[in-house]
């Protein structure tokens, strides 16, 4: 049973109309068939989240190429296509969300050479995020990021980390929601560090 399955299953059980759909997120025609199966199964889509992409965490000269490649393409090109496939039906209906999830040292512009693409793809969606919020104004959109620094289900090692833990699924999605709601009208091209205070201390 894949996670996609196993959410929808969740979303259903708590009285929600869902479904999964498979798509490469890095093919311009997948996405609009991905979005184009979204709107005949579920309605117009007025609410978006990017949240999907891979990194590699050793050192940039290490890195094969097409490795390089999945890592940016995941992660920004995906976040790029699947924002302009899902403005159409936002601009039609007039109101929409949009969330892309970063990382908390990218609008540092802070540079590590282990896991660098990802910190470069990262910090083309904190970019990409306020660009597309400055021309959805008069549009009843808003677009924001929120970025956390370590999940729950990807930290090993934490004691070196603000709090002594990494971000659990419910820090992440606090902002999530808050950016989704009727409060956060007039919110758009912000991003929110979820890092447990990391900034703070460097």
């Amino acid at each position: 049973e894949s996670a996609a399955e196993r959410t929808v299953e969740s979303a259903v059980k708590q009285g929600v109309n869902a479904t999964a759909i498979q798509a490469d997120i890095t093919d311009p025609d997948s996405v609009d068939s991905l979005f184009r199966q979204a709107n005949e199964t579920l309605g117009p889509v007025d609410i978006l989240i990017n949240n999907v992409g891979d990194f590699d965490p050793r050192h940039w000269e290490e890195i094969e190429w097409n490795a390089w490649k999945k890592v940016v393409e995941t992660n920004f090109y995906g976040t790029v296509l699947c924002t302009r496939a899902a403005l159409q039906s936002m601009r039609e209906d007039g109101w929409g969300r949009v969330v892309n999830i970063g990382f908390a040292d990218s609008d540092q512009l802070y540079s590590n050479p282990e896991n660098f693409p990802y910190f470069v793809a990262k910090t083309g969606v904190l970019m990409f995020t306020r660009m597309v919020a400055s021309e959805t104004q008069d549009a009843g959109i808003t677009v924001n990021a929120v970025s956390p620094f370590a999940v729950e289900n990807t930290a090993s090692d934490v004691s070196s980390f603000p709090r002594g833990r990494a971000a659990t699924f419910d820090d992440v999605t606090a902002p999530i929601l808050f950016f989704l709601s009727d409060d956060a009208a007039y919110i758009s091209g912000e991003n929110v560090g979820v890092d447990g205070g990391r900034l703070a201390e460097r």
